[in-house]
């Protein structure tokens, strides 16, 4: 998967902290991406009911958002069927808000 700039910046910044892998806690590898790492990341984000599964919706919406397309959406996710995608990628309420708005600049006579 492609890396945007600020990703690849974090990732270069913990090089050479671990001899082997880039993302550690304690100087361990971190082997599960839901374990006490991520519970204490989460307390001390103050994000204590985001599970690691709503990361994907977050990336999803958040690229709707920036214009992405739908096939470049379902890449990124990693998604082979458009519903998933659809699912993961479902509408901001400003965004169906401005959809709706749109009538009333439409002539209707």
């Amino acid at each position: 998967m492609p890396l945007n700039t600020t990703a690849m910046a974090i990732i270069e910044s913990q090089r050479g902290n671990h001899e082997a892998f880039v993302f550690t806690f304690k100087g361990n590898p971190i082997l599960r991406i839901n374990g006490h790492a991520w519970r204490k990341a989460r307390m001390r984000a103050n994000l204590c009911q985001c599970r690691v599964h709503d990361l994907r919706h977050t990336f999803g919406r958040r690229l709707r958002a920036a214009g992405v397309s739908f096939e470049n959406r379902q890449d990124l996710l990693g998604h082979k069927s458009s519903r998933i995608t659809d699912h993961y990628c479902r509408a901001e309420i400003e965004e169906l808000k401005q959809a709706v708005e749109t009538l009333c600049r439409v002539n209707l006579a």
